[in-house]
C-alpha cells in the first residue's frame, strides 16, 4: 500500500488522508467520531490519521450556483498533499465537495471514499424497506443532483425541501452552525415537513446538519453520511490490522465512480 512504512507494522492499518475544512466543526466532528467509534483499548490500537483542513477552499455552493470561484484546484492540492504523506485512502467529510471529486480523484494518485455512494449502500442493506428519503443539505448539493443517481441505484427517490424552506429553513441553519451557532429549530422544523410530505427517512446531506439535528427528533431515521464515512473507515482499519484477505481488494474498489 502507498503508505507502508518499513518501521511501522503491517497491522497498523492504513494511513487514512482526511481533506478537511469544510467547515473546520465538521470535520473536528469527523476525528471526534472517528476516535469514539474504534475498537480500542490502547493508543495503538487507533487509526493513523492525516488531517488537511483548508477553510480557505472557496465555497463549493457559490461555484456551483453562481459562478464562484472553482474550488477544484484547493481540493486537489490538499489531495496531493495528503499523497505526499503517504495516505493509503482519502475520505472527504463534505457532502458539497463531492460535485468536484471526479476531477480530483483522477488525478490525486489515491484512491477517495465516496461518502455518497456508501451512504446508499448503508440505506440498501439497513433500512431496505425505505424508498423515499427526504435530503437536508446545501442549494448546491441539491441542484446538482449529488444524491439522486447513487440512491436510484437503490431503488430509492430524493425528497427535496420545497424552495421556501430550503431559503428559510435549511440554508440559514447551516450558515448559523458554521458561524458557531445552533440550527437545530430551524432544521427540525424543515425535516418535520419532509416526513409530512412523504419521506421514511431523512439524509443528513451537509456535514453541518448533524451537529445540530439529532435521531430523537424526528419519527423516522435520520441517515447521517458522515457517520456512514467513519463505519467504513473503521471497518476498513478493523480488517487490516486483523490481516484480513479483504483489506487491500477494499481500498483498490472506492475510487470515485
Amino acid at each position: 500500500m502507498p503508505g507502508d512504512d518499513p518501521g511501522q507494522p503491517r497491522s497498523a492499518g492504513p494511513l487514512v488522508g482526511v481533506l478537511g475544512g469544510m467547515g473546520p466543526a465538521a470535520t473536528a466532528d469527523f476525528y471526534a467520531r472517528l476516535v469514539r467509534d474504534t475498537p480500542a483499548t490502547t493508543d495503538q490500537d487507533h487509526l493513523r490519521v492525516l488531517l488537511w483542513c483548508d477553510p480557505t477552499v472557496p465555497d463549493r455552493s457559490r461555484a456551483l450556483l453562481e459562478g464562484g470561484t472553482d474550488p477544484t484546484p484547493w481540493l486537489l492540492h490538499g489531495a496531493r498533499v495528503l499523497a505526499a504523506a503517504g495516505s493509503d485512502v482519502i475520505a472527504v467529510p463534505c457532502n458539497t465537495a463531492h460535485a468536484f471529486l471526479p476531477a480530483v480523484a483522477e488525478k490525486a494518485g489515491v484512491p477517495l471514499v465516496h461518502m455518497i455512494e456508501r451512504t446508499g449502500r448503508y440505506l440498501a442493506r439497513h433500512h431496505p424497506s425505505v424508498r423515499r428519503v427526504g435530503l437536508l443539505a446545501t442549494t448546491g448539493t441539491l441542484r446538482t443532483k449529488l444524491y439522486d443517481s447513487w440512491l436510484a441505484d437503490a431503488g430509492i427517490s430524493v425528497l427535496e425541501p420545497d424552495p421556501v424552506s430550503q431559503a428559510d429553513e435549511v440554508m440559514p441553519a447551516i450558515r448559523s452552525i458554521k458561524a458557531g451557532e445552533t440550527g437545530s429549530q430551524l432544521l427540525r422544523t424543515a425535516a418535520r415537513r419532509l416526513v409530512r410530505r412523504g419521506a421514511q427517512a431523512v439524509i443528513a446531506g451537509c456535514s453541518e446538519v448533524p451537529l445540530s439535528l439529532k435521531s430523537q427528533d424526528l419519527p423516522v431515521p435520520l441517515v447521517d453520511p458522515v457517520q456512514v464515512l467513519v463505519r467504513a473507515l473503521v471497518a476498513l482499519h478493523v480488517s487490516a490490522r486483523s490481516n484480513e484477505p479483504g483489506a487491500i481488494y477494499w481500498t483498490q474498489n472506492v475510487t470515485m465512480g
